[in-house]
């Protein structure tokens, strides 16, 4: 498993799929809290079949990266995701990302958007000034070792006095919002962030039907058909 060391010494596993003949698009997955690159493995195969390249990646503690560095603010796991787009060259490159990991990803395309060519959110947005998250967090993982639950809460302490609406609007680039229908975002999240963008920037929501927030684990061949789709045409120029 090849691993990008990060300026801190973290290390950052990813794997790197090429497609049998020159890549169309260059694609960037990142999973959410909790998660890793595992969960992309339905996805990965259709995406490829398309002729896509296709990196994914285990964030900073999570998976075969590091699991408790020493740094896990949203400014590392940002720094993290443009090293591997720069490192391994993938830029122009389409982010798509779950939850945190599209968190990351909305961040990576504000902070560095000469990078980002497409961005495709899966349950996430800009909201965050949630105080309860970090008990609700430790509570969903509650059956964890101690020390790994605590790294997984202080991945997500900033969205308990953060948001990132300011960002989110700084934001350029084509924009696919997955929500699922008996997901967790915002009742309002969706069309605030449409209305938070300009009309010229191509921003679009899609709504999977009987999926939650892990729409790409309850409804894989849906989010698959709403991502496909859309690429499809932004390469058309639609």
């Amino acid at each position: 498993m090849p691993h990008l060391t990060a300026p801190d010494g973290t290390k950052i596993a990813y794997e790197d799929h090429l497609p049998p003949r020159a890549p169309d698009r260059t694609i960037l997955l990142l999973h959410g809290l909790a998660g890793d690159r595992a969960e992309w493995s339905d996805l990965i195969p259709r995406l490829l079949a398309d002729g896509h390249r296709v990196v994914a990646y285990d964030a900073r503690a999570h998976g075969a990266s590091t699991r408790r560095p020493a740094d896990v603010t949203r400014a590392a796991h940002v720094a993290d995701g443009v090293a591997l787009v720069e490192e391994l060259g993938l830029a122009p490159v389409t982010l798509v990302g779950q939850s945190l990991g599209g968190h990351t990803a909305l961040l990576v395309a504000a902070a560095q958007p000469h990078l980002v060519r497409s961005l495709i959110l899966i349950e996430a947005g800009p909201a965050g000034r949630n105080p309860e998250l970090p008990s609700l967090i430790a509570s969903w993982l509650a059956d964890w070792h101690p020390a790994d639950r605590a790294v997984m809460v202080a991945c997500v302490a900033e969205l308990a006095t953060d948001d990132h609406w300011r960002e989110w609007s700084a934001v350029r680039c084509p924009t696919l919002l997955v929500e699922g229908a008996n997901g967790t975002m915002g009742p309002t999240e969706p069309s605030d962030m449409l209305a938070r963008r300009r009309p010229d920037d191509d921003v679009r929501h899609v709504v999977v039907p009987d999926a939650g927030h892990d729409v790409h684990l309850d409804r894989p061949e849906q989010l698959y058909e709403a991502i496909a789709g859309y690429l499809n045409d932004l390469n058309a120029g639609r």
